[in-house]
């Protein structure tokens, strides 16, 4: 009977036992920008930080 040379490690056993493919991530388009972004995420869009819609941060420019 064949033995192993090595011990197969845990992350090599269980991602060879996996049945789950990668999944492309999800996009959303913002209403007020029309910008894609990860949904449930903040997003800067031309030096303002939004979220939801709405406008939260601002980047001071620095002259």
């Amino acid at each position: 009977m064949a033995h192993p040379k090595r011990k197969t490690s845990k992350t090599r056993r269980d991602k060879r036992r996996t049945h789950y493919k990668a999944t492309p991530k999800s996009f959303v388009i913002c209403p007020t920008t029309g910008e894609t972004h990860l949904p449930h995420r903040a997003f800067w869009h031309e030096d303002k930080l939004y979220y939801k819609g709405k406008v939260i941060a601002e980047k001071e420019v620095l002259a």
